[in-house]
């Protein structure tokens, strides 16, 4: 069994869906102290750093069963970071902005033991947005709103969210919000799941 450092719906149903045992519990993280400390890095470094803190934080006091952490970040072609809309009007504002182009989006997971990570894995899927009408914007906020205020980048692909894309490029896995590939494989290679 490991502990899931995340209340994510989305992780826990992958989890759940390759029949991984865990308990999941929150990590209660200063994101936006990160963030700000680590103004200026790569959207890359951001992700892996947050997924680390989020494990450590757990694994801290959990002593020796493994705590995955996991943290997805949503760069756009400008550089611009997206963080979870706050209200309906960001998330339009957030649509609008990323409506015919394309962003990364970068998940981290850190697995940490004893209270210091000892894996970590950071993968980027490529998502292009066909472009978005003010009125699709407004229908789809409609079917999802508030459902995608913990949803950075303002979608679930598993659902309506879909329908914002012309191609992507990269894991499924990776954007839900984890790269759950290769965690199973490292799962696999400690023995905490069958081989």
């Amino acid at each position: 069994m490991i502990i899931l450092a995340s209340q994510s719906a989305s992780r826990r149903a992958m989890l759940d869906a390759a029949g991984v045992a865990y308990e999941a519990l929150p990590a209660r993280v200063d994101e936006a102290g990160m963030k700000a400390a680590m103004a200026g890095a790569s959207p890359r470094d951001l992700s892996d750093a947050l997924a680390e803190m989020k494990a450590v934080k757990v694994s801290a006091k959990a002593g020796p069963v493994p705590v995955l952490g996991s943290d997805s970040i949503v760069a756009l072609a400008d550089g611009t970071l997206l963080d979870k809309p706050e209200s309906r009007e960001e998330a339009a504002g957030h649509l609008a902005r990323m409506s015919g182009g394309s962003h990364d989006l970068w998940s981290a997971a850190v697995i940490a033991e004893h209270g210091r990570p000892v894996w970590r894995h950071v993968e980027r899927a490529r998502l292009h947005v066909r472009p978005l009408s003010p009125a699709f914007i407004d229908r789809y906020l409609d079917q999802e709103w508030p459902a995608i205020a913990g949803c950075v980048g303002c979608f679930r692909i598993e659902g309506p969210g879909v329908q914002l894309f012309s191609r992507i490029e990269g894991s499924h896995f990776t954007i839900l919000g984890m790269p759950l590939l290769p965690v199973l494989g490292y799962l696999r290679e400690r023995g905490w799941m069958a081989a």
